[in-house]
């Protein structure tokens, strides 16, 4: 199977190789560097590298980098790093800022042609002629007081936003984008890739087309918002094929796809930004959100990202996805790589009144539905700790772990039975239990079964760590929902808790993804963590009996 699920895009592509339209499939991942990565663009990722793949083509990593205020070289490294995680690796690295000398030329062409002209109405001005289908007073200026202005802007003559250059279409087209649509504006502010030579910039509806076209980019795929800029983009080709050093044959053509969303989070730069800059979380790589680089860092793999978007496909059809497929697809990676280990998040210190000294058992990394062999040394002490909710004075109908009277077997090791609280101050301090004798691997030979099995790790050996457990972002679906996405925070998406993990993974690579028996998956925080302070993210909870919390 390929990296693009079928899909009507695939049906497209395999037509026009068949038919010989294109010596040779050409895709691009055009974002422009204006801020990070979120898993929304994964999915135009995996569909222009993974359909250059897929069909022995080729796929540019693009900056559309046509607005010099808010773009940033800090971005563009980030960008092509978080492709690269992805999977991927780029035929070229492409700038729209190096063709600015091409599209200037183009315009050009348009203006000695009758059809570009330089406009003086305000913005609101022209919005407002816009909304009524009424064209500009400065619509009919001649060619050359065109010209002459256009070089003048070029020059810096005009102060920022005094003057734009339109396309020259229809002031009252029925599709609202072909209304003379700005071609250029004025921006004095100088830009990260091209300094100040320009200070007059393209925009998008302009730029876009003829960096496809320049490049020779076959399929230019993007999400539905712009398919009403399709008839924009192919006025533009249409209107300068064969000129200024352009193809006549072949031009590239626009199709949309839905772009990826997903329930308990936000994806919308604005609202990100917000969240950052408001100190809502600690940064764009923070675990909470759904940048690319909060995913790697909260632990969740490539492969996962990528398995998700074939999973969810590519349609035309606008639609939420349930975050639980996500953590689905992400359980799902993890399964099989992670080995179990055990780990407590909340201590409960438990005294062996007959064990004395310590013990190494042999414990399994993987269940048998795994299939996979390997085994550490799990060191067993007369003191250990358990998971305080695993023990209840006095349990609910149908408890199944530690209470008095109630025998549990601990996972690995042996059966234990109750014989004492210690409370200090009305609060639970530690348990005394003994020994059931006979019971490593085996059960009791009274025939009093134990109730069920708790993880531990032995208070001796144990490895302290912070764990950091990750939740959703949002309490709601929708975050939107009431009106404002901040009022839905989720005041529990990081709890921080203090407790250990088996003394095994101390000698583990630092990369390694585990399952805590009954806790979920855990990695070690590559920002955060260090050998004499072990920090641990939750990756994804198990999804047995997990809720919200």
């Amino acid at each position: 199977m390929g990296l693009v699920p079928p899909c009507f895009i695939t049906e497209i592509v395999e037509r026009d190789l068949r038919e010989g339209k294109y010596p040779r499939l050409l895709t691009r991942f055009p974002p422009e560097p204006n801020g990070y990565l979120h898993i929304g663009h994964a999915r135009s990722i995996v569909l222009n590298f993974g359909l250059a793949l897929d069909y022995g083509g080729e796929c540019n990593l693009r900056y559309d980098d046509t607005n010099p205020e808010t773009e940033k070289e800090e971005y563009t490294r980030a960008i092509e790093e978080d492709v690269r995680w992805l999977g991927f690796t780029p035929d070229r690295v492409l700038y729209a800022s190096d063709y600015f000398e091409t599209m200037y030329q183009c315009a050009l062409e348009l203006i000695r042609e009758g059809k570009a002209y330089v406009d003086d109405l305000s913005e609101e001005e022209m919005s407002q002629l816009r909304a009524q289908g009424k064209p500009s007073p400065y619509r009919n200026r001649s060619v050359e007081e065109n010209l002459e202005l256009f070089e003048r802007m070029r020059q810096g003559e005009f102060p920022t936003g005094s003057r734009v250059l339109r396309a020259k279409i229809d002031p009252a087209h029925p599709n609202f984008k072909l209304r003379d649509p700005v071609l250029y504006r004025i921006v004095h502010a100088p830009h990260y890739h091209t300094g100040n030579r320009w200070v007059i910039y393209p925009m998008y509806d302009y730029a876009h087309p003829l960096e496809d076209f320049i490049e020779g980019v076959s399929h230019s795929l993007c999400t539905l918002e712009f398919e009403n800029n399709r008839a924009i983009y192919d006025w533009v080709i249409e209107n300068l094929k064969g000129k200024c050093g352009l193809p006549l044959s072949p031009r590239p053509y626009q199709y949309e796809f839905a772009r990826l969303d997903l329930t308990y989070t936000v994806l919308s730069k604005r609202k990100l930004i917000k969240l950052v800059e408001g100190g809502y979380v600690s940064g764009w790589d923070d675990p909470r959100l759904p940048t690319l680089r909060a995913l790697r860092r909260r632990g969740v793999r490539p492969e996962a990202i990528r398995e998700f978007v074939r999973r969810t496909g590519i349609s035309r059809n606008e639609a939420r996805i349930e975050m639980e497929l996500f953590e689905e697809v992400v359980r799902d990676d993890l399964n099989p790589i992670a080995p179990r280990v055990l780990g407590v998040l909340e201590p409960l210190k438990v005294v062996l009144t007959n064990h004395q000294g310590e013990e190494w058992l042999m414990a399994p990394y993987w269940p048998r539905d795994i299939g996979k062999e390997g085994a550490r040394p799990l060191p067993f002490s007369p003191e250990l700790y358990i998971e305080r909710s695993d023990f209840s004075l006095n349990p609910p109908k149908g408890w199944k772990r530690f209470a008095p009277g109630q025998r549990v077997r601990l996972r690995h090791a042996y059966v234990i039975e109750l014989e004492d609280v210690v409370e200090e101050g009305g609060e639970l301090k530690l348990l005394k239990a003994r020994i059931v004798p006979g019971t490593l691997g085996a059960n009791p030979i009274d025939g009093l079964k134990p109730k069920g099995v708790i993880h531990w790790v032995s208070a001796r050996h144990a490895l302290p760590v912070e764990f950091r457990l990750y939740d959703r972002l949002f309490l709601t679906e929708d975050p939107e929902e009431g009106g404002d996405f901040l009022g839905n925070l989720n005041p529990k998406a990081l709890q921080v808790k203090r407790g250990f993990v088996e003394p095994s993974v101390a000698q583990d690579p630092p990369d390694t993804r585990y399952q805590l028996e009954r806790l979920g998956y855990f990695w070690r925080d590559p920002v955060d963590s260090r050998p004499h302070h072990l920090v641990m993210n939750r990756i994804v909870p198990l999804k047995e009996g997990y809720r919200p919390q």
